[in-house]
């Protein structure tokens, strides 16, 4: 029995909200004690920033973390410290936000894109190889969604060809393969924490690293070139003042207490959603791979089939499901490469070599993600209990109700 879309006028299924981010008194207690303290400046990277950094790369098991301004800036000082010259090529895959490209212009490299796996949207470890030439020098895979590469297989590859692997963990906070955090299997991992982030203090980013001299070079670059034996303004290094404040900082260590169980619960309500959409004929949960893992659902993602809705286009089924109360997006419009930046070769000051032409590349997979598969149901709404988890499916079967023939 057909009835009434909540597009339409209809009451909606899911009635619950979903706030973000989370705090309380906490929080607000931490930040008015650095407003009275009057240290609101980061000049040395010192006092609650610096205890943030030993916090978060002990949560990671990682040697060190460098704090930075947002997690685009995090990325750009591993790929320079990790000694990329202009002219090199960095493959990154075209179905993740544009920081992850973006940067490695910025570095004066070129993008290389290499397609997604079609039941994960990571990139796709199978297809590396045929990508590398002899101007190759490093892999920056997006742990996407907050589920892990296939970091086995990645680094198989890098180490065979000698590259360097840097870690996009934008999405990835507090999750886990093998029992190990995302961000430390590879020569540096790079977090956000801006304000859609599962570990939030509005804007803001890390990059973790085991390697001594790694973190030597991050950290004297997000510090406008000094070093620790140098004076306040002795600059060795082309850098610039990345660095973050007390008060953000005093955030995040406040966020960072509630991420493990918010993990917890976004993994246990991902785990019980795929069990709910799996029998749904036109609705496929991505894949989780077969190895020991902890997902912390950044985004919740499912592949949607139009035919199995009456041939509704992705679009007008996303705004129903918004409109039923679900949180959800369709997510990117389309893959990296048909940013106007790549197809007009807006590079600016950069020294992106003539030849390069981002017109010429095809990632069938990406782009079906893209246009017409993927559906995104957001983090905070993970957040919820099982009985929101039900309303979720429940405004699916619903709107397939109605629209299927």
């Amino acid at each position: 029995m057909k009835e009434q879309l909540a597009i339409n006028g209809g009451d909606r299924v899911v009635k619950g909200s979903f706030p973000w981010p989370v705090f309380d008194e906490q929080e607000v207690q931490a930040v008015a004690d650095i407003v009275r303290s009057g240290q609101w400046g980061n000049p040395d990277c010192d006092g609650a920033v610096a205890a943030f950094e030993r916090e978060f790369a002990d949560y990671c098991g990682s040697t060190y973390a460098i704090s930075c301004v947002n997690g685009s800036v995090s990325l750009r000082l591993a790929l320079i410290a990790c000694g990329v010259r202009p002219g090199d090529e960095v493959i990154v895959p075209p179905y993740t936000f544009i920081a992850t490209a973006s940067v490695v212009l910025e570095a004066n490299c070129v993008p290389v894109f290499v397609d997604i796996d079609p039941d994960t949207y990571n990139l796709d470890a199978t297809k590396l190889e045929a990508a590398i030439t002899e101007r190759t020098r490093a892999i920056i895979p997006v742990h996407f969604a907050g589920l892990p590469c296939d970091m086995d297989a990645i680094l198989s590859v890098a180490r065979r060809y000698n590259l360097r692997v840097i870690e996009d963990a934008a999405h990835a906070h507090g999750a886990e393969l093998n029992g190990k955090k995302l961000g430390t299997f590879g020569d540096a991992g790079s977090f956000s924490f801006q304000s859609s982030k599962n570990l939030t203090s509005g804007e803001g980013g890390m990059v973790i690293t085991n390697d001594d001299a790694l973190y030597q070079t991050m950290n004297s670059l997000r510090n406008v070139g000094r070093l620790p034996h140098g004076q306040w303004y002795d600059h060795f290094n082309p850098g610039c003042n990345y660095r973050i404040t007390q008060l953000q900082a005093v955030l995040l260590s406040q966020q960072l207490k509630r991420l493990d169980e918010q993990t917890i619960l976004r993994n246990e309500n991902g785990l019980y959603l795929d069990t709910l959409l799996e029998p749904i004929d036109g609705i496929t949960p991505l894949s989780r791979g077969a190895l020991p893992l902890r997902h912390c659902y950044h985004l919740y993602i499912f592949r949607y089939d139009k035919t199995r809705f009456g041939d509704l286009p992705k679009k007008e089924f996303v705004a129903m499901l918004s409109a039923e109360g679900v949180p959800c997006s369709a997510g990117y419009p389309h893959p990296l490469y048909k940013q106007p930046v790549f197809q007009q070769k807006n590079w600016m000051c950069y020294a992106i070599p003539d030849s390069v032409d981002y017109a010429q590349v095809s990632c069938d997979v990406a782009e079906r993600a893209c246009a017409d598969e993927a559906v995104w149901i957001f983090q905070h709404a993970m957040l919820g209990s099982r009985s929101d988890m039900d309303s979720f499916a429940e405004a699916i079967h619903k709107i397939q109700r109605n629209v299927a023939s």
